[in-house]
């Protein structure tokens, strides 16, 4: 029987990074990864540790005046030629599935949890399963549902990548699957059947001639994207198909409810059949809270938008401020070139300790 391999908390972070990374962990596949976390966090006297699944929970409880969550997601995308890491030692680069979307961000907490026995606030500290894939299955979410007390907060960080400045916010996402209807027939006697693949490219068109709305909201401009995603349809190689089906990804701002963007589809491909398979609420910058701007001038003041849906909804709907804030590019995320450069993790790092350790209590409970 393997043995999980361990985790060491008084390594570096970038060492760690490639230790997380190096347990192999695609969505559905975590337990491995959160039997390492779960039994190196219960050799920490100081904190409370705890699991649902392969979600892992760990909190202090020093009875300070506010709570800080600080929570990032276990799971990677398909293994692509890319695991396990390497280091490029003279670029200062990690290279590897996970490293960017985001063990490195996990890396961060981990060594959080180890070393900051004395914070300002007290700490909460979430690493969750299943957050690459749909919503029903997202450890996070499961976590709100079954223990809600556990994700209570004046503040809340997520650990995405965001190029270690915060990003704010996060669009909405919803996937349809639009149907376009035919008749059968065979295929050497077409002409007495309506072909519903090709009956597809009106849908096809009108996704190419879509023009992406882009609505600034506290200052930051979001980019709206509406795209296929998947097509499928026919049902033999000598039949003329009568259904044919194109799943759409709809990335919505802020600005609009789920119902909203509903609507704008729905309304998009009428007057096509439009069923909703997978949809998540964004979540407004909120810039205006005092606990993000606390935040976000403790590590550095700079503020972009998020344009990839992340769990800062989740803690938004919950009533908690929260903000994006890790290392690695996300526009790396899910790649096969997927990398971090060390010194986003050092810095992430670096940055949090400070904050959790000094006068950052200002603002994150008022």
């Amino acid at each position: 029987m393997a043995t999980t391999p361990g985790l060491d908390l008084t390594a570096d972070a970038v060492t760690l990074t490639r230790q997380l990374c190096d347990i192999e962990s695609v969505s559905h596949n975590e337990q491995e990864i959160a039997d390492a976390v779960e039994i190196a966090l219960r050799a920490l006297p100081h904190l409370a540790v705890g699991r649902r699944g392969n979600t892992v929970v760990a909190r202090t409880d020093l009875g300070r005046p506010s709570r800080v969550v600080i929570a990032g997601h276990l799971d990677t995308v398909p293994v692509n030629a890319n695991f396990p890491t390497r280091l490029d030692e003279g670029l200062g680069i990690l290279w590897g599935l996970g490293t960017c979307d985001m063990k490195g961000g996990d890396a961060v907490i981990l060594r959080l949890a180890a070393t900051v026995t004395a914070p300002v606030h007290d700490l909460t500290f979430v690493l969750y399963e299943c957050e690459e894939i749909d919503s029903k299955y997202n450890g996070l979410r499961l976590l709100s549902e079954s223990d809600p007390h556990l994700l209570e907060a004046d503040f809340a960080v997520l650990m995405e990548p965001s190029n270690a400045v915060v990003e704010a916010g996060c669009q909405g996402t919803l996937r349809v699957d639009v149907r376009t209807r035919g008749e059968r027939a065979h295929s050497a006697r077409s002409w007495r059947g309506v072909n519903a693949i090709h009956g597809a490219s009106d849908v096809l068109h009108r996704l190419n001639a879509f023009e992406a709305r882009k609505p600034v909201i506290d200052g930051l401009e979001y980019h709206e994207g509406l795209n296929a995603v998947g097509i499928s349809g026919g049902v033999a190689g000598n039949v003329i198909p009568d259904e044919c089906v194109v799943t759409v990804n709809y990335r919505f701002a802020p600005d609009r409810s789920e119902e909203e963007a509903l609507a704008f589809v729905t309304a998009f491909f009428d007057p096509y059949d439009v069923t909703l398979t997978d949809t998540a609420p964004g979540a407004l910058p909120g810039l205006d809270r005092p606990a993000a701007k606390a935040f976000i001038d403790a590590v550095g003041g700079e503020v972009n938008p998020k344009f990839g849906w992340t769990d800062v909804a989740r803690f938004t709907a919950l009533g908690v401020p929260a903000v994006n804030f890790g290392p690695g590019d996300p526009m790396l995320a899910h790649k096969q070139d997927e990398h971090v450069p060390v010194e986003q993790i050092q810095r992430c790092e670096d940055q949090l300790r400070a904050w959790l350790t000094s006068g950052a209590e200002k603002g994150s409970g008022e």
